[in-house]
């Protein structure tokens, strides 16, 4: 398939060059604006129990948890004070009146309410209720946080909350990604000229990389008038878009100069890289697209956007390789190499790589045994990992919603914003004596749980167990006669909710016995509820993608030990990076270097990203290493040449590939959000550590001691593989004629005076090495005999 594939582009290089150039002015101009059609929601499962008592609290009551916190702080020292508090209840009614607020309460307008004033008595909380999704909500705080921050003669206020923190967070990534994509590019483009040698060359790989994103951006347009895209999805399109296409094109490229340099014309060296480096690419694209599409087993759709994003980039990345590229390099010829800005080395059988992997093999379980040890130590610390969802404390501590979370966090003895709401429906008249009773010694009980610092009810406000004010007129929106009668309970924690305290706040309310059938909301309970949903996906997810990666491997290798090898060795690679992020990112080491806030968990959603994406990408070097190996073995038969020779060809390239992306990533792990900057410094450590241990020593160590056995396969799969496995060559023209096809008369004159000066060893060793059989030569030689050849 991909011969014919080849045939056809390299006779038709115009048309598809046209037809590409087209369809990348149709994809800019649709996906230009896809930006505009992406959520920046999409963290909640819509079928957990906390999104569904979060609704209910919204549509019957209209009364939800705040997500805007005003700290306003007195300037003479004191809230109490009378024009201090007239400025309060002046700045209340003021934000209540503003347009898409639902509502907005203070420490003033609800009687010196003693929670929304700070221990110090110098600050105190208006609480903000803005209406709409979160995306309305997004734009309209957006809109609503310079007006709110000020400063006059009584009062500072400075605006907080989830909203605006996460509006910061949105735009403090936005800022630094186009920072670290304007530094990234030129380094990019500077590495890209030094491995490629030539300008042109170096030119390819960008412009696929941009065929690639336009794509894909294009692809996530379409989808998003179908469900909710997550806006965080780009990122991961700009990067694996760059990244892919480096490698693809780099493998690409670089066959296509190796089969020149053996003697082949043009044309047969592209159709000779599309067969083989093409081939690669399309497998690599397959393990890379499946641990991607296992994210679409998560309900969340943040997760689910990025296996949207991450398989479209990767299909079109690869398709760009394998048609748009060959097509290039046709129009090109020999002009790749011009604007070269070092002389290419020449080839040789002896490389650093070369000797690598002899030396690992002379001491196969040396290398085995202290490399598998050195990595298992790196992922100790991943034993003891502890998962929790985003709050500000990502932020950079000078950013002004940080600022004032942090003020609230140690100056307030309660977490306002971080409410449960405990609702339920269909209880009848809740204004009803016996009704208000039950309510009343619910309440009553939710207070006396430890970490609870208030609860606000229908019947009052309760704190330790007794209820400190009886119902007022504000109180009464925590009851309607809708849904049958309906009411919730408002928990105010005591601790902080995005941590341990605050989950067993979460499973206290739930075991406590209710008079109703109640279902709990708010931050704490999104954590435990998202935590269940994701690690509950987590095995199906790991089931998808090993059965998938293990069947493109044994289709393309024809062997059982080789796949699961490579997932043993991915996995060990993976453990290790997760146990160094566990050790600077969770437990804080490096914080004070790296510059982040350290706060005992690490972001829940990120290790899933980065297993998926770091697993495909680890594959994707596996693949390219492994298929270059299984050529030498099919044309030698010794496993031990094979290794070497497999080592020696793609050693250099999959190490300046591997710090391409490096790059890419590292860039990334610039950020001053924390969870970006795990998420970019893990998968350079991973792609790094990837490159080298694994490629360089375990996987030598690990195919010298299997020896054989590394392409072995029980009798019923074999049948399978000769029956639907991927040969390294599927063109339909028989041996000969491709043979006179692909190699010039220059080529085969010199071969035929090399072998005339070999032994019986010798000459067997050329034949391998040229990829050749006995018939070639003697067909050569009556060609030459008759003068067909001169």
């Amino acid at each position: 398939m991909l011969n014919r594939l080849a045939h056809l582009v390299v006779r038709r290089r115009r048309r598809v060059l046209l037809l590409s150039l087209v369809a990348f002015l149709v994809f800019g101009a649709v996906g230009g604006g896809v930006a505009d059609r992406l959520s920046s929601g999409g963290f909640e499962d819509p079928g957990a129990e906390s999104t569904k008592a979060q609704q209910l609290v919204d549509d019957v009551f209209d009364a939800a948890s705040p997500n805007v916190v005003l700290l306003v702080t007195a300037k003479n020292g004191n809230v109490d004070d009378p024009a201090t508090a007239a400025a309060g209840q002046a700045l209340t009614a003021e934000v209540a009146a503003l347009e898409g607020v639902d509502q907005a309460v203070s420490y003033w307008s609800l009687g010196n309410a003693p929670p929304l004033k700070s221990k110090g008595g110098d600050k105190a909380i208006v609480l903000v209720r803005l209406s709409g999704t979160e995306d309305e909500v997004d734009e309209r705080i957006a809109e609503l946080s310079p007006v709110l921050t000020r400063e006059t003669d009584t009062l500072v206020v400075g605006v907080g909350g989830f909203a605006e923190v996460f509006r910061q967070v949105g735009t403090t990534i936005e800022d630094d990604l186009a920072r670290a994509e304007g530094v990234a590019f030129p380094i990019t483009l500077v590495l890209l000229i030094f491995v490629f040698g030539s300008a042109v060359a170096a030119g390819l790989p960008l412009a696929i990389g941009v065929i690639s994103i336009i794509g894909t951006f294009f692809v996530l347009f379409v989808i998003s008038q179908i469900t909710q895209v997550s806006i965080f999805a780009l990122n991961l399109t700009t990067a694996m878009g760059l990244g892919l296409s480096i490698d693809y094109s780099l493998f690409v490229v670089s066959r296509y100069r190796e089969e020149l340099a053996k003697g082949r014309s043009v044309e047969a060296a592209v159709v000779r890289a599309v067969e083989t480096a093409g081939r690669t690419v399309v497998f690599s694209a397959a393990t890379v697209a499946a641990s991607l599409a296992a994210l679409l087993v998560f309900p969340l759709a943040f997760l689910r956007s990025f296996a949207y994003a991450g398989t479209a980039v990767v299909a079109v990345a690869a398709i760009a390789s394998v048609v748009v590229l060959p097509a290039i390099l046709a129009s090109l010829g020999h002009r790749i190499d011009k604007l070269a800005v070092r002389r290419r080395a020449k080839a040789s059988t002896r490389t650093f790589w070369h000797d690598q992997a002899l030396r690992v093999m002379r001491r196969p379980w040396l290398y085995a045994v202290s490399v598998t040890a050195l990595l298992v130590v790196l992922g100790l610390p991943f034993i003891h990992i502890r998962f929790g969802l985003p709050d500000d404390r990502v932020l950079p501590a000078e950013l002004s919603s940080r600022q004032v979370q942090d003020a609230i966090r140690t100056d307030f003895d309660s977490q306002e914003a971080g409410a449960a709401s405990v609702v339920t429906t269909g209880i009848g008249d809740p204004a009803a004596p016996q009704t208000q009773a039950q309510i009343d010694a619910y309440a009553t009980e939710l207070s006396k749980l430890d970490g609870v610092s208030r609860v606000d009810a229908a019947t009052g406000y309760y704190i330790g167990g007794q209820r400190v004010l009886p119902a007022n007129e504000f109180s009464a929106r925590f009851a309607t006669a809708a849904e049958g009668g309906a009411t919730y309970w408002n928990v105010v924690p005591s601790v902080e909710p995005m941590s341990a305290e605050g989950e067993e706040l979460v499973a206290d309310i739930r075991d406590l016995q209710a008079p109703f059938d109640v279902q709990v909301s708010g931050m704490s309970a999104r954590l435990v509820d998202a935590k269940a949903s994701i690690f509950g996906r987590v095995p199906l997810a790991a089931l998808i993608i090993g059965l998938i990666t293990f069947a493109v491997l044994f289709l393309m290798f024809g062997s059982v030990l080789v796949p699961i090898k490579a997932v043993i060795l991915n996995l060990l690679s993976l453990s290790a990076t997760f146990g160094a992020m566990v050790w600077i990112f969770q437990d804080g080491h490096l914080s004070g270097l790296l510059g982040f806030t350290p706060v005992g968990y690490i972001d829940t959603t990120t290790p899933i990203l980065m297993f998926c994406i770091a697993f495909g990408l680890s594959m994707d070097y596996e693949v390219f290493l492994l298929s270059r190996i299984k050529e030498e073995h099919d044309r030698t038969g010794d496993n031990e040449r094979s290794v070497a020779v497999g080592l020696e060809k793609t050693g250099r390239i999959v190490t300046a590939a591997a710090a391409l992306l490096a790059v890419v990533f590292l860039a990334m792990g610039t950020s001053g959000v924390s969870f970006i900057k795990l998420f970019g410094l893990g998968l350079t450590m991973a792609v790094l550590m990837d490159a080298t241990l694994i490629r360089a020593t375990l996987v030598p160590a690990f195919m010298r001691l299997a020896g054989e056995a590394n392409w072995w396969a029980p009798a019923p799969l074999k049948r399978i593989y000769d029956r639907w496995g991927f040969s390294e060559s599927d063109g339909d023209e028989d041996h000969d004629l491709v043979v006179r096809k692909v190699f010039t008369e220059g080529y085969r004159l010199n071969v035929l005076e090399a072998a005339a000066e070999l032994d019986g060893d010798g000459l067997r060793e050329l034949l391998a090495q040229e990829h050749l059989t006995i018939d070639d030569l003697q067909g050569w030689q009556n060609d030459r005999d008759q003068g067909a050849l001169t």
